[in-house]
């Protein structure tokens, strides 16, 4: 079964930076398209952050475009988020999956934005 384990959340200030990483357990970590997804605290849903296919195509939601950049390193079997000029409202629990998820989720890391 695919494990996938998230790292690098953390507390950091409005416009800071913070960079996490996900790696999965697969041995054909290149076929998959990955993704980022967040879940704010009082959200009921994930909403999808950042994509990219095996291929390094990357897309962005409309509200990170030009703020967070996803990356892999499909040797390590790992997708990275960099995420620069932190906002409060970025303020969530950041997973990684597939896209679209096909595998469990894993404990996702907590990112907190202060004001």
């Amino acid at each position: 079964q695919v494990q996938l384990v998230e790292s690098g959340g953390g507390l950091v200030q409005a416009g800071g930076s913070l960079r996490l990483s996900c790696t999965a357990s697969v041995s054909t970590f290149s076929n998959y398209a990955m993704a980022w997804y967040r879940q704010a605290p009082a959200g009921t849903h994930r909403e999808l952050v950042a994509t990219i296919t095996g291929g390094g195509i990357t897309n962005y939601s409309p509200s990170v475009k030009g703020r967070f950049t996803i990356s892999r390193d499909n040797a390590e079997n790992t997708v990275y988020l960099q995420m620069n000029s932190l906002k409060p409202r970025d303020t969530a629990v950041y997973y990684c999956n597939t896209d679209p998820p096909m595998v469990s989720w894993g404990q996702g890391t907590q990112v907190t934005v202060s004001s």
